[in-house]
């Protein structure tokens, strides 16, 4: 019987995972796939740490020439992280005919249509659906399952992290900072969080999740990128007053052949599925033009999550070796890169002020909106923490980013405006 053999760069949290699932599943795997996969070599920073899984110490190294040059090896494995060294090695194992599987979102938002180019002129495959969203198959449907829809629309919770946060600072009224504190106790976020809480992970996972979905060039810094970590108690229970939960939602949508992508606090009716979503769970919500709604949930990290999604795509590159149609898995982007300007970009807005209380105040602020052509969906004044202040939140009708910018820009050019607390998406509504 045929044998494939691997080559695991990592030997953490996912590579323990991987090499359990692959220990466990090995006759479900061999059954599906009428072959053998082996582990040949596995590459650690230390040889001698203590480890959670039982392993034949053979397969340990540090060098990762004994993976990337060898021979015998036919696929690697990436789950140790890190952007531009770990680069370089799956360059060389391209080039050097290996097939890669990964769940290095930072890698492949950087790099990856790079990889994915170099891989199609190596015919090689190059697989990353544990990147986004852990054990959800998410990457797989959108390139595969839902390739022959038009999709228009996908929003997600992609960040467990954040999405903990927010449950805990909602459900329990707890400030950030305490609810960080045990995330990080629970290992839920790492001790420096500030990719997950700025939100520069979700961003990542959102620019591979256009990128397929739109079947265009998308960058990084394309992604329009606003974290929770200014998010006060206050925000959530006047955003429940109205009717919303506030999530940290990842934003993709295309309109007209122009994309807009954004990762950014956002209030959802407390009846939108994404405003159930609790705990470190993700879930990603797909709008196509001939499917119409579609929702992917589950757990969006973990060990043995991700390491399924992992083997799933590891198994996929031994079908396509034993079939001989390797290296096909990536198409050029069908469509031109082109971005909405804030003028093209549309939503509705939550809005809150805090103002002098006086007569004549709300008809100034209301001169403002007037002016740029913005109207009210919901309006409410209540007492400020301050004697004669009051607090002003409001909801807007759909009204483009330009309007929204120039509007709060001329508000806190007004003497009646103390400040303008917060202001946020508000979506789902449609």
């Amino acid at each position: 019987m045929q044998k494939i053999h691997v080559g695991l760069c990592g030997l953490g949290t996912v590579g323990t995972g991987v090499v359990n699932v692959l220990e466990n599943h090995q006759e479900q795997i061999k059954h599906k796939l009428g072959c053998e996969i082996e582990i040949e070599k596995i590459l650690v920073n230390d040889l001698d740490k203590p480890r959670d899984v039982v392993i034949d110490r053979a397969w340990l190294t540090t060098n990762p020439d004994e993976l990337v040059d060898n021979k015998d090896i036919d696929v690697i494995i990436e789950v140790m992280g890190g952007i531009e060294d770990t680069n370089k090695l799956l360059e060389r194992a391209l080039n050097n005919k290996k097939h890669i599987v990964t769940a290095n979102k930072d890698l492949m938002a950087v790099h990856g249509q790079k990889l994915l180019r170099l891989a199609k002129a190596n015919k090689c495959d190059i697989l990353y659906d544990a990147s986004v969203a852990g054990g959800i198959p998410i990457i797989r449907s959108l390139s595969d399952g839902l390739a022959s829809d038009h999709i228009e629309k996908i929003m997600g919770i992609v960040n467990g992290t954040t999405n903990y946060i927010m449950t805990k600072m909602t459900d329990e009224g707890l400030p950030f900072d305490q609810v960080l504190q045990e995330a990080q106790a629970l290992g839920f976020a790492e001790a420096d969080p500030t990719s997950d809480v700025e939100g520069l992970d979700a961003a990542r996972k959102m620019t591979l999740l256009a990128n397929l979905a739109f079947k265009m060039e998308l960058h990084l810094e394309d992604v329009d990128v606003t974290g929770i970590r200014d998010i006060t108690q206050e925000d959530i229970n006047f955003a429940e007053s109205l009717g919303y939960t506030i999530k940290l939602i990842g934003i993709a949508s295309i309109h007209e052949g122009k994309a807009e992508v954004s990762v950014e606090p956002t209030l959802l009716p407390k009846d939108h599925p994404l405003a159930l979503v609790k705990n470190e769970f993700n879930a990603v919500y797909v709008h196509g033009e001939s499917v119409g709604e579609t929702m992917f949930y589950g757990p969006g990290a973990g060990s043995l999550p991700t390491a399924t999604a992992i083997v799933s795509d590891l198994m996929e590159v031994v079908k396509n070796i034993r079939l001989g149609s390797s290296g096909n898995t990536y198409v050029d982007p069908q469509f031109e890169r082109l971005l909405k300007d804030d003028n093209e970009k549309f939503t509705r807005n939550f809005i809150r002020l805090e103002v002098n209380d006086k007569a004549g105040t709300f008809q100034e602020i209301t001169n403002v909106f007037s002016n740029h052509a913005v109207s009210f969906a919901k309006i409410l004044q209540l007492p400020g923490e301050e004697e004669g202040t009051a607090e002003i939140v409001m909801v807007t009708h759909k009204i483009s980013r330009g309007q929204l910018l120039k509007s709060l820009a001329q508000l806190e050019e007004l003497d009646v405006v103390r400040r303008l607390i917060s202001h946020y998406r508000v979506d789902g509504e449609e």
